[in-house]
């Protein structure tokens, strides 16, 4: 890979366009990159990533971070153009950030889209091509013809001197993270992950059996109960859990086995002793029972005796009741007739007192034939009844037709009335349904007006509070940029006079009789002496920990800074330059008129159905007026013809009347007295009747009286008993028969009697001995019943228990070899002598390529002096091993650690690796070739005859026809390199020089 030409427009710090010409830089082999601190050194590197990968490097690319120079002009598109040749293809990529530009109409911002260009040079054409304008597909074939990632990309192209520093005295899991990111070892450490994922999962697996087998045997303790051996004292995932837990479970349920059978005798005795107590009880209460059946019996026969007088009057009574009994018929029958006779003559007074005098002493034949008569009579009425109910019905509908009429009158009266003002009316519901639909326009056109109007509202009051948010920021800013440089360059002076008291450093370390690090003798004549204000590591590391404490806070405020500018700008593009009270007004007047419209626009519907009903009513009203116009003129014939009908009915009423008011009236007249005389009749009829009844019901009970053996019928009547005194007597007698002969049949019984002349039962002391005796059956039963669940509960258990067993067998043998597979790969085992990593490993080979290439540079740096090697060797403590590095110096022919090495020594080292690592990672990647490198600082800390082998090697670079450039702020560079690339801090944002070659055409 060759760079060609760089072009910068509006980016980091350069507010115009910049051009590099890499071309003209590269010829010399190698140039030199400077400026002051600040300027934009480090900007043409993350240009020329950016244009590749479309991203700065990874140590810079800070969330939030604008690529945009805050010293371009609001017109000016930020933009990166980077020519260059890889892969045998000149290519030419154009990359615009995403930005934010004033709009082409109009006030205010708007924020443009990232944007990328590739374009290939057709050397047949002499014309370039374009290729393509996608992101993705850029990056995609920019990766493939690089062959590696943006992280490899800044390691090996732009090499970060500090970073190798630090990989020399770095342990090996740093190392390891940086050689991993280069050379892609992630399945590596997927395969030691995956393998940890296995161990834990089946460590787990092993865990969770031997818990449940701690909770089985925990269960087996609690059915246990007491007295028995204490569980095993082992924790989850020791392997002599499980036969332990066997072993202890098999004794416990032994000893429950005992007590079942224990327990098994004891309640076959209490069962004997609680029945031979249920023996004697049952024979007491027996013996209680007979006594106390013979001596209610004899209570029960004195009892009786003393009732039998009683019982004698009441068979009396009773005798003499059943002997009434048979009177009894003809007393309801003379007590029948008599009440008869005297209900008809009471009826007879009654209907004699309503008739004529003339007819008071009449006969009932008399009385029969002047009521048909009169029954003939009302026959010749029934035709004068139905002319009388036409005549009532012709009356009825006349009243209905004026009824009518005067309905129809008023319904004409009211048609008339409305359809007089129908016009008005109509045009007054037209004019409604006009508005409504005028303000349901005029509501869509404000809704559109009022949603920009309150999003630009919004906007104004984020765009205000931004403005004071962003001057804070940009103050924040300032402030911490300051702080950055002041820090900077405060360390850069701690670490120039620490360079400069190197030597009296050197010599603190120095003990007699040992060689010299440096020169290699025994002997130390003359020591550097610290001076006064001597500057130690510690110091160094102080000052170069608050840079960069103070860069990161730089970095953070340059974050929030280009964040809430961008949020700024685009509220300023919403919101325009209209203040937040005229903004709020304006809102509150569009919303005000909206709700007004819309109120009137909800009418439009209700407008338009009253409209329809009222051409409804319309119609409605004119049918009605027509149809009330036609009843009137039926209505006027249809009276005449009743007047004619009524006038002939009334003749013939008249004549049918006589003397009552109506025929009605002397159909009821003779219907009351034609009833009155036939009820005469039967009056008369039942006295007779009865009167003979009452006769030969009183000669009937004389005779019946005589043969029941009773002087008169009222002295029958008087021994007659009512039914519930007979039943009451029937049953007194017969409850004292009953218990009579019961009493005589229980005194007879032997068992009864041989029982009475036994001693009294002790039937309470037979209880209190059963009961005891129950009680410990119970006892007994209930220590039978826990001893059999116990031990039926226990077998389960152990059951359980050895199928756990079982199980865990396979999977603990499981485990034991993903442990011991995943313990070797991740270098805890101790077959893993040497505690590398399976990754490491991987990495080992890696780095002992890298220090092999390294070496074959430092040699010459160091003039034969200097190596590096890989070491392999197990490092003190719990450290790992596998990646480490060694400095051989053949000198003294011992090797030792890299963090001897001096200051100059340490960037000679470090420069030596980060080429060897160039050249292994570009193999790694493919072989591609990179012609151009830049290296940042380190060499200030070099002696003059150390920075001329330096700047030999990279001389020799061009043998390859390579490039190299370098960034560092070093004055003695400027005079040994003439070639350079200078940039000029300035107010309005930093340039670009090139000096030492042909720059006519340049920019800037």
């Amino acid at each position: 890979m060759r760079l060609h030409r760089l072009t910068l427009t509006a980016f980091g710090p350069f507010a115009g366009a910049q051009s590099v010409d890499f071309d003209a830089l590269s010829a010399a082999g190698i140039f030199l990159l400077h400026g002051p601190t600040g300027a934009g050194k480090t900007s043409v590197l993350d240009a020329v990533c950016y244009a590749l990968y479309g991203a700065v490097p990874g140590a810079r690319q800070s969330p939030g971070a604008s690529l945009r120079s805050d010293h371009a002009a609001p017109g000016t598109y930020t933009e990166i153009t980077l020519e260059l040749t890889v892969g045998g293809r000149r290519l030419e990529i154009t990359r615009q950030p995403a930005q934010v530009r004033p709009k082409k109409r109009g006030a205010g911002f708007t924020t443009e889209k990232a944007q990328s260009w590739l374009r290939e040079y057709d050397p047949e054409g002499g014309a370039w091509r374009a290729l393509s304008r996608s992101h993705q597909e850029i990056g995609e074939e920019i990766s493939q013809l690089l062959g590696m990632s943006r992280e490899q990309f800044c390691q090996v192209v732009l090499l970060p001197q500090g970073d190798f520093a630090r990989f020399l005295r770095a342990d090996a899991e740093a190392r390891g993270k940086l050689l991993g990111r280069l050379f892609d070892t992630r399945r590596f450490a997927a395969v030691e992950e995956r393998l940890a994922e296995l161990r834990r999962s089946a460590e787990q697996q092993v865990r969770s059996g031997d818990e449940r087998l701690t909770g089985i045997a925990q269960r087996i303790a609690q059915a246990a109960g007491a007295g028995v051996p204490p569980l095993p004292a082992l924790q989850p995932g020791d392997p002599a859990l499980a036969p332990a837990v066997l072993e202890w479970a098999a004794v416990t349920r032994s000893t429950a086995h005992e007590r079942a059978d224990i327990a098994e005798s004891a309640l076959a005795a209490a069962e004997n002793r609680q029945a031979a107590a249920r023996r004697a009880l049952d024979a007491e209460r027996e013996l209680a029972r007979l006594q106390e059946r013979f001596a209610g019996t004899r209570r029960r026969a004195e009892v009786l005796e003393a009732g039998r007088p009683e019982r004698d009057e009441a068979a009396a009574l009773l005798e003499r009741g059943l002997r009434a009994e048979r009177v009894a018929p003809a007393l309801a029958l003379r007590d029948d007739a008599d009440r008869a006779h005297r209900a008809a003559s009471a009826e007879y007074d009654r209907t004699r007192g309503r008739l004529p005098g003339d007819l008071a002493e009449a006969g009932a034949e008399q009385l029969a034939a002047l009521e048909r008569s009169m029954r003939q009579e009302l026959g010749a009425l029934d035709a004068a009844r139905q002319a009388e109910r036409r005549s009532a019905e012709i009356g009825a509908e006349r009243a209905g037709l004026e009824r009518e009429a005067r309905t129809d009158e008023e319904i004409l009266r009211d048609a008339e009335s409305w359809l007089a003002g129908w016009d008005t009316t109509r045009r007054t519901l037209q004019d409604r349904v006009e508005t409504a639909q005028e303000a349901v326009t005029r509501a869509e056109q404000l809704a559109g007006q009022l949603e920009p109007a309150r999003r630009r509202l919004d906007a104004a009051r984020r765009r205000d509070t931004l403005e004071v948010s962003a001057d804070e920021a940009e103050r924040c800013l300032d402030s911490a940029r300051e702080e950055a440089n002041t820090a900077h360059e405060a360390w850069l002076r701690i670490r120039e006079r620490r360079l400069e008291g190197i030597a009296a450093e050197l010599a603190a370390r120095l003990v007699d009789g040992e060689p010299c690090a440096v020169c290699g003798s025994a002997g130390h004549p003359a020591p550097a002496r610290a001076s006064a204000d001597q500057v130690d590591p510690a110091d160094e590391d102080a000052s170069r920990e608050l840079y960069d404490r103070a860069d990161a806070e730089r970095v953070a405020a340059e974050g929030r800074y280009a964040r809430l500018r961008e949020e700024r700008a685009a509220a300023r593009e919403a919101a325009g330059t209209a203040a937040v009270a005229e903004l709020a007004e304006q809102t509150r007047r569009l919303d005000h008129e909206h709700a007004d419209a819309h109120r009137f626009a909800a009418g439009t519907h209700a407008a338009r159905e009253a409209l329809a009903r009222a051409g409804r009513e319309y119609d409605e009203r004119l049918a009605a007026r027509h149809e009330a116009e036609r009843r009137v003129a039926a209505r006027t014939s249809r009276r005449e013809a009743l007047d004619s009908e009524q006038l002939a009915l009334e003749d013939q009423l008249r004549q049918a009347r006589g003397d009552a008011d109506s025929v009605a009236g002397r159909v009821a007249q003779l219907e009351s007295r034609a009833r009155w005389l036939a009820e005469a009749a039967d009056a008369v009829q039942a006295v007779d009747t009865t009167a003979a009844r009452l006769k030969e019901a009183d000669d009937r009970l004389a005779d019946a009286a005589f043969r029941a053996g009773f002087d008169t019928p009222g002295a029958a009547a008087d021994a007659l008993l009512p039914e519930s005194d007979r039943r009451t007597l029937q049953r007194r007698i017969d409850t004292w028969q009953a218990e009579a002969a019961a009493v005589a049949d229980r005194l007879a019984e032997p068992d009864t009697r041989a029982a009475a002349d036994r001693p009294p039962a002790e039937a309470d002391a037979a209880r209190a001995a059963h009961d005891t005796a129950e009680r410990a059956l119970r006892a007994a039963s209930s220590v039978r019943t826990t001893a059999r669940e116990r031990r039926a509960e226990l077998g389960r258990l152990s059951r359980q228990a050895e199928t756990e067993v079982r199980g865990l067998g396979p999977v603990r043998e499981e485990y034991g070899r993903v442990a011991r597979l995943a313990a070797l790969t991740a270098g805890t085992s101790t077959d893993n002598e040497r505690r590398m990593r399976l990754e490491s490993y991987v990495l080992a080979a890696r780095l002992e390529q890298v220090a092999a290439a390294a070496t074959v540079r430092l040699r010459r740096m160091s003039g034969g002096r200097y190596a590096l090697v890989h070491t392999d060797a197990r490092a003190g403590g719990q450290r790992r091993s596998g990646l480490g590095l060694q400095v051989v110096d053949a000198w003294t022919g011992s090797a030792r650690d890299t963090a001897t090495l001096s200051g100059g020594e340490t960037f000679f080292a470090s420069l030596a690796l980060a080429l060897g690592l160039a050249d292994v990672v570009t193999d790694e990647a493919g072989g591609v070739r990179l012609d151009t490198l830049f290296i940042d600082e380190g060499f200030g800390s070099l002696d003059d005859q150390t920075l001329d082998e330096v700047l030999d090697v990279l001389d020799s670079l061009r043998e390859r026809d390579r490039s190299v450039g370098i960034v560092s702020h070093v004055a003695d560079l400027r005079r040994r390199i003439p070639t350079q690339l200078e940039i000029v801090k300035e107010r309005d944002g930093s340039a670009v020089r090139q000096r030492g070659v042909d720059a006519a055409g340049l920019s800037g």
